[in-house]
């Protein structure tokens, strides 16, 4: 299939130069550089460029999912001793990242999941196609969803992020470290949590108590849909204490930690309390569970 292109804005000329004019085009674009080594990819088979940044992406029977650029950098990860709710396990420490990356802009849909596995669908709330699929463990991602995807879709090769990945497009272009991308406080039109537990401080707000389709609530700066509550996403990290100083593009330990084996997950769920939604909050899990609060989200390397 051929690409299609849907501009917004401008695009980025063969040799990769922006072809941006207005100062406010200029600012978005400068957090957007450098550009990816290839645009559009082999697998695209639609691109374009937002006030988001660019996008591109692929199509398994007739679903679509957008994958969103996202530039490297360099961010501080975990939380300051003075955040509310913060736990142990989120000791601030420089990160840099080298490479940009590829996210999907959303959560796995149950239809993108249907397409691939031909059919089965294990999520709980499953009214609508363009709920995340849940009930999915890290197992079934990974040993079974992820192979039987590249197989569909020439060149794709997609994987789980990084637990660092992650957290750096949560934050996204948020001027100041705060819990959440847009601020201090989080409420139901912006998270699906259980709002009956907001942070200290906050008011309450509704508890849906269940998961939401996927672009149902705001974008963070960069394009992703819900970083923060809806599901639980699964990180490709084995779950283990930060490092001392600052690293480059981290990836967790190469085996887990002795006598606790479990996989990285990230971002809350609509069963969570507001502290449990914060851009640096950790959880870990043993890879083989389910639950209806558990996703996830495809990454995928710089070309």
């Amino acid at each position: 299939m051929v690409p299609t292109q849907t501009p917004v804005g401008a695009f980025f000329s063969a040799g990769g130069t922006s072809l941006l004019t207005t100062a406010a085009q200029t600012r978005a674009r400068a957090r957007m550089t450098p550009p990816p080594p290839q645009w559009p990819s082999v697998w695209a088979v639609a691109y374009g460029e937002d006030r988001h940044g660019l996008w591109q992406a692929f199509e398994v029977a007739g679903v679509r999912q957008v994958m969103r650029w996202i530039p490297p950098g360099r961010f501080v990860m975990g939380s300051p001793e003075s955040e509310p709710e913060r736990l142990v396990n989120e000791t601030e420490h420089g990160v840099t990242l080298t490479a940009g990356f590829w996210l999907a802009d959303t959560a796995c849909t149950q239809a993108l999941w249907v397409a691939v596995m031909e059919g089965a669908n294990p999520s709980r709330f499953n009214e609508e196609a363009e709920n995340p699929v849940e009930q999915v463990s890290w197992e079934d991602i990974v040993q079974d969803f992820l192979p039987r995807l590249n197989a569909c879709v020439e060149g794709l090769s997609v994987i789980l992020p990084t637990e660092a990945q992650w957290e750096y497009a949560c934050r996204a272009d948020a001027q100041t470290r705060t819990p959440f991308w847009f601020g201090d406080q989080i409420t139901s039109d912006r998270v699906n949590f259980n709002g009956n537990y907001p942070m200290p401080g906050g008011a309450k707000s509704e508890y849906r108590e269940r998961s939401v389709m996927v672009k149902a609530l705001p974008c963070n700066g960069w394009g992703l849909h819900q970083m923060h509550g809806n599901v639980y996403e699964w990180c490709a990290d084995w779950y283990a204490g930060y490092p001392a100083g600052d690293v480059d593009d981290p990836r967790g330990p190469a085996q887990p930690p002795e006598g606790a084996a479990r996989r990285v997950l990230r971002g809350g769920s609509w069963f969570s309390d507001a502290q449990d939604c914060r851009s640096a909050q950790r959880f870990g899990l043993v890879p083989g569970e389910r639950f209806d609060s558990f996703g996830f989200r495809l990454a995928r390397g710089p070309s």
